[in-house]
C-alpha cells in the first residue's frame, strides 16, 4: 500500500536559528498506517485563538472536503464494534467471489465432493476465519486541527487470519481526508499564523497478507 502522507502529519520540525515550529507541507509516500501520534510543540503561544475557532468560517473555509462520516467537530460517540465483536461478526459478512469458486480439495488430489448445504458451512467458516474487517475508533488530533475529530482505521491484528498460521491482517487501500491545520511562521510577537488545509490519510481496507 502507498499512502501519500503529507510530513506535517509525522511532526514538526525546527527551523534553525530559532524555536519556532514550522511545517514541511510536500507530500511523501509512506507504508505506516495509521498515522503515528502527532509530536506538537508544547508551548500554547502555537495554538489557536477562541476568535481562530469560530465554527461558521472554519466550515465555510473546509468547504466540500468537510465529511461528518470521518470527522467531528466535537466528541463524538464510539466509532465501531471492539475487536471481539468484529471478530464474531466475520461470519455475517457476504463471501467474496474468490472464495464462492474455491474447489474443496488437495491441490493436486481430486476435487472434494461434498453437498450445497456442507460445502456452504465449510467456506463460511474459512472465510470467518480469514475476514480482515476495518475498526474505526475516534482519534483526538488537538486543538490545532480542525475539525479536532477524526475516525481511524485499523487491522484487527488479534491473532493468525491464515491456514496454516503465520499470516496477518494488513491495510491494502487508504484513502485521504483534507482537515485545516493551525499553522504559524516567524517568532514571538511577529509571528503569523492561520489555517492551511493538509491531508490525512486512513486505512479503508484490510486484507489477509504475509
Amino acid at each position: 500500500i502507498r499512502a501519500l502522507l503529507l510530513c506535517s502529519c509525522l511532526g514538526l520540525l525546527l527551523r534553525p536559528g530559532g524555536g519556532q515550529p514550522f511545517l514541511r507541507l510536500r507530500p511523501s509516500p509512506s507504508d505506516n498506517l495509521p498515522v503515528k501520534d502527532i509530536v506538537e510543540h508544547p508551548d500554547p503561544e502555537y495554538d489557536p485563538k477562541e476568535q481562530d475557532l469560530d465554527e461558521r468560517t472554519l466550515r465555510k473555509k473546509l468547504g466540500s472536503h468537510f465529511d461528518p462520516g470521518f470527522m467531528a467537530v466535537a466528541v463524538p460517540g464510539p466509532a465501531n464494534a471492539s475487536g471481539a465483536e468484529a471478530a464474531a461478526g466475520r461470519g455475517r459478512a457476504a463471501l467474496p467471489a474468490e472464495l464462492r469458486r474455491l474447489e474443496l480439495g488437495p491441490p493436486q488430489g481430486p476435487r472434494l465432493r461434498v453437498g450445497k448445504k456442507a460445502r456452504r458451512k465449510v467456506l463460511q467458516w474459512l472465510w470467518a476465519y480469514t475476514y480482515c474487517p476495518v475498526l474505526y475508533t475516534w482519534k483526538d488530533l488537538g486543538v490545532r486541527f480542525w475539525p479536532r475529530y477524526i475516525k481511524e482505521g485499523n487491522c484487527l491484528a488479534e491473532k493468525s487470519c491464515s491456514l496454516p498460521e503465520g499470516m496477518f491482517c494488513k491495510p491494502v487501500k487508504s484513502v485521504t481526508k483534507t482537515f485545516l491545520r493551525w499553522h504559524c511562521q516567524g517568532w514571538s510577537s511577529q509571528k503569523y499564523c492561520t489555517w492551511i488545509p493538509v491531508q490525512y490519510p486512513l486505512i479503508s481496507e484490510c486484507k489477509c497478507s504475509c
